[in-house]
């Protein structure tokens, strides 16, 4: 008999346990299998996705863009065993963002299936519980201890727990501190769904440090999820409840992210030039990056909408292969040949919209802001400008064509802020909130100083002058990951032992099998870690796309394909 045990049942470890199934008929043979799987939240939506949230809560994917089962266009080793896209699950439309508890049952569907689907020679045994420590017990055998005081023995142990609690940092721990000592409130980094949001009083101001995704949920359980409501059939209106806090939301850009595209693609994306070699520099890679942003962007642009622009696609293609992306000869080549100023890439400005820009007051800010977000709704949701969505596609194609190199803060920075964006929807919800006051905008380059003899937060931006001071603090932002300062008992104890290592704040792991390093810069045989929160995980990191060839699916085919010829291996060194 053989074992495998896997930490943790969200989407990561839904998607690994159906590949170890699917794989096992080939790589056991007649062999048996047990797989335990361990997680203290329900199996399949996990911790982030569990049904116990508030419906606002809303996933930033739309449904057809949503799936946990491979298909035709999944290059890997194992078998494809096709399922549907959430959007066929539910029967909606493709662009529909379900809540969260909707999609929690999904993937409970996903693992429910993955279990009633396992070959009859593989047994999956569910654990409610959490893993709280992991040491060899042989050579050859793993023990995991769960919080329930269940000891499992296995021959290989793969880590998939996704995103770990962390305590807080050096600064984290400061603000706290000056809030207790000042009778403040303040919210640290984490899930809306799991923090005190109580705590924030109903009129008072407060400082919001974060404009992402975090923060659009601190936003709608903060306005919708006190009572108050959006009316209007075009642009929304919101009316309060009195409930609601006044926050003033500040970051690094200053703007919220870009809104999901909220059209479909007309066709198929085009391929890729080339231009991404992943082995070269920094400051190589990113310049062709940036080329091959533009390629995808004009590509379409010059393909879609020919009246826009003044020579045709193989005349401009060959000239933009040849010249530098940002060089002299690349501008007079976009200048000359597309006729609008508003139809150029200026991958600059989209990245960074407040560089540079200085307002008198606060009131100039809101109105640009108030004029900024308008504008991104309009474009997201018109075809006319489906090199936007063109370029997205380029995008994603880069972060495939990374794979699992080191982690580039300036490319995942600039694919968050415009691929991972909210439902248009939400956007409209906060030009709502803006208009009727619940929000303000602070700009780019926010600052939050302490005054211990006033005691209050202070904050300011490179967008505007002065200041604004508030009796509440919060950080709109998920923690930093940190196997460190991690508070997952068994990663924790690994790490105390020198049994595992950080990298950047991520658990290290030797590629592509993906088997656990030590201190000792050694990779373990029996010890395993796949998700996003590894070294190498870029690939696994959010939903895959239904027809992409999605990297989560090709890692976790080899991945369990791995773990199989362990516990094959085994299982035959203990018949010979």
């Amino acid at each position: 008999m053989s074992a495998v045990a896997v930490i943790g049942a969200g989407p990561t470890g839904t998607v690994l346990l159906e590949r170890i199934c699917a794989n096992a008929p080939e790589l056991l043979g007649d062999g048996r299998l047990d797989v335990h799987v361990v997680d203290p939240y329900p199996h399949g939506a996990g911790r982030v996705w569990r049904a116990e949230q508030a419906d606002l809560l809303w996933a930033n994917s739309a449904a057809a863009d949503i799936t946990v089962f491979t298909d035709a266009s999944v290059r890997c080793a194992g078998p494809a065993r096709p399922g549907p896209a959430l959007a066929e699950w539910l029967g909606c439309e493709p662009g529909f963002f379900a809540p969260r508890p909707v999609l929690s049952r999904y993937l409970a569907h996903a693992f429910e299936r993955a279990v009633r689907t396992a070959p009859r020679n593989v047994r999956v045994h569910l654990h409610r519980a959490s893993a709280t420590g992991l040491a060899g017990v042989r050579a050859d055998a793993q023990r995991v201890e769960l919080t329930s005081g269940e000891r499992l023995e296995a021959d290989a142990v793969v880590l998939a727990q996704g995103h770990q609690g962390v305590l807080p940092t050096p600064l984290e721990a400061e603000q706290a501190a000056f809030a207790g000592r000042h009778g403040l409130a303040y919210l640290p980094t984490g899930y809306a769904a799991d923090l005190a949001l109580d705590s924030l009083p109903a009129g008072e101001p407060v400082l919001v440090r974060g404009a992402g995704l975090a923060f659009v949920d601190l936003m709608v359980l903060l306005t919708s999820g006190r009572g108050g409501r959006f009316t209007g059939d075009g642009e929304l209106v919101y009316l309060p409840s009195g409930r609601e806090p006044r926050l003033f939301v500040g970051s690094r850009r200053g703007v919220p992210y870009h809104a999901k595209i909220g059209y479909r693609p007309a066709g198929a994306p085009a391929g890729s030039p080339g231009f991404v070699d992943p082995g070269a520099p920094p400051g190589e890679l990113r310049a062709a990056v940036a080329k091959e942003l533009a390629y995808a962007y004009y590509r379409e642009l010059f393909t879609a909408h020919p009246s826009r622009t003044k020579i045709g696609w193989n005349a401009f293609e060959a000239a933009f292969a040849a010249a530098e992306w940002g060089g002299k000869q690349a501008r007079a080549l976009v200048t000359k040949s597309v006729s609008r100023y508003a139809d150029r890439l200026h991958l600059d400005r989209l990245d960074r919209p407040l560089h540079g820009m200085r307002f008198g007051d606060l009131a100039g800010l809101q109105r640009w802001m108030h004029g900024y977000l308008g504008a991104d709704l309009e474009r997201r949701a018109d075809p006319a400008h489906s090199a936007d969505l063109a370029m997205i596609h380029g995008l994603i194609a880069v972060r495939a064509a990374l794979g699992e190199g080191p982690a580039d803060p300036w490319f995942d920075g600039l694919f968050n802020f415009v691929a991972s964006g909210p439902p248009p929807r939400r956007l409209a919800e906060l030009r709502a909130l803006a208009r009727a006051g619940v929000v303000t905008f602070l700009g780019a380059g926010m600052r939050v100083e302490q005054d211990a003899r006033a005691g209050v937060w202070r904050a300011t931006s490179l967008s505007v002058p002065g200041a604004v001071e508030a009796r509440a603090l919060a950080e709109a932002r998920l923690p930093a990951p940190s196997v460190s300062r991690g508070t997952d008992p068994l990663v924790a104890g690994l790490h105390a032992r020198g049994e595992c290592r950080e990298v950047s704040g991520l658990l290290d792991v030797r590629l592509p099998d993906r088997r656990l390093v030590g201190a000792d810069g050694l990779a373990h045989p029996r010890r395993f870690a796949f998700g996003a929160w590894t070294a190498g995980g870029r690939g696994a990191a959010g939903f895959a796309r239904p027809g992409a060839d999605a990297p989560l699916f090709r890692h976790a085919d080899a991945l369990a394909r791995t773990v199989l010829a362990q516990t094959a291996g085994a299982r035959l060194r203990t018949a010979a």
